[in-house]
């Protein structure tokens, strides 16, 4: 077990024991990190990402079966017949004679695929046994201790060496999307983590802007009392008041929602109120297009999905021209016996042998096989053609993410100041106004600049924890601690 995996497993321990402490008191202060790992142990996605890796890889292990000798015994025990059945006279006429038998018989068979020449080869042994009853009830008894067959195509396509190419490729792009899936499940979390901060961060802005209403209100009474304010700019300040109380009920019932959708999105029981741990950004330096394409290229699902669908579109072609004739040689050689004792069928055998060329080729088609293979190049032509627009796609798509990145931490930065900025002058302005030195119309616009600058620096930072992980979902690399994002498979799949 290597270092990553141990530090997951202590941070897992140490996730879990904050758990139980937070249910207990009731309350759990949720830092992001420990949001995606809750996400990654407990949602629906997970699980959901889980069980396609499982199909996959029971699918990978069925087709490498078919690459193993397969052990298999038929039998029937027993097959009583008495029924009539046709015999034809020397003479050339029919009659019907009648047949009352009790039959036994049993094969073992040891088979293996051959991969490069797509045939099949068995070692056979078998035993019948035949009993009249009636008249004499004699019995008899057939063994053939031993029979090599081979089953093989001479024309058609190997399907068996094409799976060898395909299967692989298919099985490495499911390790590779489960891996993405997690990385999916991570941007899933950051987006309904962040949606409860916004909520909770316009209940606490909310709160203080009905705070500041209440409180610029009682001032104006006294002032109005005092003649040094108009009649409407009292009645706008209880506007605001009342407005203010307005925002902060609809900004609590929000942030209820959001903390339920998260709790049932991390599969978290009870009524654990969450509190959301405002995260800093990540300590990774700038991101260079070529190197995280390199990555891309080299861990993403992406590619092993092209060169799946591109083999694919290959092994049909060959299927198509395969089909085109088809001539398969059967051979079998072994030795046989028969006598009316078990011993004695085993001794005095004498040799059994089958040689069977079957040859099946259209004389006259009306070109229905050369249109099939035609059709299964312009297929390939077709998939060539779209992973060549995949391919420049996701590049683009790449490079644009790269740029949004690496642009973002000074968006973060920006927003950041420009919060502070919004937040000092709403306070001046609040004891401007107490002051009777600005109007209402001042007063409101630093308010609402205030509440957008404090609204987009959360939206910022969601963006750049959002690019950062779909950086990590396209690469499967964690650029922080500089190594692929890999897993026990495995341990997994138990």
């Amino acid at each position: 077990m290597n270092d990553m995996y141990k530090e997951r497993i202590i941070s897992i321990f140490l996730m879990l024991l904050v758990c139980l402490l937070a249910v207990a008191s009731g309350t759990r202060h949720m830092t992001l990190d420990e949001a995606i790992m809750l996400a990654r142990l407990r949602s629906v996605d997970a699980s959901v990402a889980l069980n396609e890796l499982r199909t996959s890889y029971w699918q990978y292990r069925t087709y490498r079966a078919d690459m193993l000798p397969e052990i298999s015994f038929q039998g029937t025990l027993p097959n009583y017949t008495k029924n009539y059945s046709a015999y034809q006279l020397e003479d050339g006429s029919y009659t019907f004679i009648r047949n009352n038998y009790l039959g036994l018989n049993g094969k073992l068979s040891i088979d293996q695929n051959i991969p490069f020449t797509g045939g099949r080869l068995s070692i056979e042994t078998s035993l019948d046994y035949l009993r009249m009853l009636d008249g004499g009830k004699a019995q008899r008894f057939m063994s053939v201790p031993v029979a090599l067959t081979i089953d093989q195509p001479i024309f058609g396509v190997n399907t068996l060496k094409w799976d060898r190419k395909i299967e692989p490729v298919r099985y490495r792009e499911a390790q590779a999307k489960f891996l993405q899936s997690t990385e999916e499940v991570a941007m899933a979390a950051i987006n309904s983590f962040f949606n409860l901060l916004m909520a909770k961060t316009s209940v606490a802005v909310a709160q203080q802007n009905f705070d500041n209403a209440v409180k610029l209100y009682e001032v104006a009474q006294a002032k109005r009392e005092m003649g040094q304010i108009s009649k409407n700019d009292l009645l706008q300040l209880e506007l605001n008041r009342l407005e203010a109380k307005s925002a902060l009920t609809d900004a609590q019932s929000a942030y209820k929602e959001r903390m339920f959708a998260l709790r049932a999105f991390l599969d978290m029981e009870g009524d654990v109120e969450i509190d959301p741990v405002l995260p800093s950004m990540v300590d990774v330096p700038e991101m260079i297009y070529g190197d995280v394409l390199d990555k891309a290229m080299a861990n993403n699902a992406f590619s092993r999905n092209l060169r799946r669908r591109q083999l694919e579109a290959d092994y049909q072609v060959a299927k198509a021209k395969g089909d085109m004739r088809q001539i398969t040689l059967y051979a079998q050689v072994g030795y046989t016996g028969t006598d009316k004792g078990f011993s004695g069928s085993y001794s005095r055998l004498k040799d059994n042998q089958v040689v069977e060329v079957g040859v099946k080729i259209p004389i006259l088609d009306w070109g229905k096989r050369r249109g099939a293979v035609k059709v299964a190049e312009s297929n390939r032509e077709v998939v060539a053609t779209r992973l060549r627009k995949e391919t420049m796609d996701f590049r683009q798509d790449l490079f644009i993410l790269v740029e949004r990145f690496n642009n973002q931490r000074q968006q973060v930065e920006i927003a950041v100041a420009a919060d502070g900025i919004a937040a000092r002058r709403y306070d001046a302005n609040v004891q401007t106004f107490m002051l009777g030195k600005i109007s209402t119309l001042d007063l409101n616009d630093s308010q609402v600049k205030k509440d957008e600058a404090r609204s987009e620096y959360i939206s910022q930072l969601f963006r750049y924890w959002y690019y950062y992980y779909q950086l990590r979902s396209l690469t499967l690399w964690d650029f922080e601690h500089g190594t692929n994002i890999d897993a026990d498979f495995n341990a997994l799949i138990k």
